[in-house]
């Protein structure tokens, strides 16, 4: 299996195994994003002995039978007793001396949750041999709380972590590397449903169509991917019922948490906050403020960053019964085409141009490096009302206004020179002004102007 993207974090593993001594480290991340890939893709290019253990729910003895028969094998000893797990991770720690040795725990906190005071061992085990083993030691885990902990300073293991791997949702570009043989308007769509999860993208069929794999794999009944997100929110919420208010409220497009709390039915602003929290450290919801007032609460709003999520509430888990009863096709066209096209897509591509602006930013290949990104508050005196433009950069020349569009036809020399109009009545100074069109430009011309379509975006 081809294995697509993570550079940095290939690159930041190969330095770990490079390196001299007992290195440790700690990778995590929700599940389905590819840690234990990313592990096994950079072990696989090592001359190094690997011992590699994917922990489980169970005892404490079981999971060290278990990885004393994953260590026998490696060196073809015979059977290995052990009277527990620290005993066994001390061997393993000797053996390192002779030699380099990998050893990943792989979801760490099925082992953690079976042994009182795992992280006090490995503390103990860490200072015990930090001059004497070569052993490079990496947990990784899905449950980001407890993995997360892992790096409080109250926890025995601070100060012990040489590195750190937080792996996130791939981007738009990245994620295209999986269906390459799509159109670069079919890959914005795939993205606006799968988004950056490799799990997710690697399910995506070329021969079929983006319609159909959607319906494949999500929109119908008994689909792959049809309990999904309930499976991902259920191993980290126990009050399930206030997440699917809180995320099904977020999908109808309410963003502020007092519209939140009124259309959610969740019993109080506290309880509200809790599972807001809850779903940002589980990377499905995001807040943002906006750019020209960050810390005005008033103003901030909350949104689906996930995008698997986002489809599934809005369509699958909103329009649940009448899913499971018509013809596949036939919800399809009732319930989401045409807000799909119309709506759902427009939106996530202006997710994919303010990627593809911070990825031209990083890489220096913008005309002014900018130091903030996102939405624009304003308010509008003469009709009293208020809202803000959904993608701004602010540089050392002052805001760049850009307006991404999902359209058939071509942006047109009318079309820009209204929106220009539109930003100028609302007081924001603008000294250049960027579009991004998926159906390019039509005899358009003026100064100070940013043309982008989605060659691109894609190049």
């Amino acid at each position: 299996m081809k294995f697509y993207g993570r550079k940095r974090e290939i690159q930041v593993l190969q330095r770990l195994f490079d390196s001299d001594g007992l290195q440790t480290a700690v990778v995590y991340g929700r599940r389905r994003i590819g840690k234990s890939e990313l592990i096994k893709k950079v072990i696989k290019d090592q001359n190094i002995r690997c011992l590699y253990y994917e922990c489980k729910q169970t005892t404490e003895m079981n999971n060290v039978e278990s990885l004393a028969a994953v260590t026998a094998e490696s060196y073809g000893f015979p059977n290995l007793a052990f009277n527990g797990i620290e005993e066994l991770l001390r061997f393993i720690f000797r053996q390192s001396f002779n030699e380099p040795i990998i050893l990943v725990l792989d979801e760490y906190p099925y082992l953690r949750a079976s042994v009182k005071g795992l992280d006090s061992i490995l503390q103990s085990l860490i200072d015990e041999f930090r001059e004497s083993a070569r052993l490079k030691f990496i947990l990784c885990g899905s449950y980001i709380d407890v993995m997360k902990s892992l790096l409080d300073s109250a926890n025995p293991l601070y100060g012990r972590i040489d590195r750190t791997i937080c792996l996130k949702a791939m981007d738009y570009k990245e994620s295209s590397e999986f269906y390459p043989e799509f159109s670069n308007r079919d890959k914005v769509r795939l993205y606006s449903v799968f988004g950056g999860i490799p799990y997710y993208n690697r399910l995506i069929d070329s021969s079929l169509s983006v319609r159909e794999n959607i319906t494949e794999l999500i929109a119908s009944p008994g689909a792959r991917l049809e309990n999904e997100v309930s499976m991902y929110l259920k191993s980290e919420i126990s009050k399930i019922t206030n997440a699917n208010e809180v995320i099904e409220a977020l999908a109808k497009g309410y963003s502020r948490f007092s519209d939140i709390l009124s259309q959610s039915h969740v019993s109080s602003s506290p309880t509200l906050s809790d599972v807001l929290d809850k779903l940002m450290r589980m990377e499905i919801v995001e807040k943002i403020s906006p750019v020209n007032d960050e810390n005005n609460k008033r103003k901030t709003g909350y949104y689906i960053c996930d995008h698997l999520s986002d489809f599934y509430y809005r369509y699958c888990f909103r329009y649940a019964s009448q899913m499971n009863f018509m013809e596949s096709n036939a919800f399809y066209e009732r319930f989401i085409l045409n807000d799909f096209e119309s709506s759902y897509v427009p939106r996530h591509f202006e997710t994919v141009c303010r990627q593809y602006l911070i990825n031209m930013n990083r890489e220096g290949k913008t005309d002014e490096p900018f130091e903030k990104i996102g939405k624009y508050w304003y308010d509008d005196p003469v009709t009293r009302t208020n809202g803000e433009f959904d993608l701004v950069t602010l540089d050392a020349k002052g805001y760049i206004f850009y307006e991404a569009k999902f359209r058939k036809d071509p942006v047109t020399q009318k079309m820009i020179d209204e929106e220009i109009r539109q930003v100028e009545k609302t007081g924001l100074n603008c000294y250049r002004y960027g579009f991004i069109s998926a159906s390019g430009f039509e005899d358009i011309s003026g100064e100070n102007l940013i043309l982008k379509d989605l060659d691109d975006l894609y190049e």
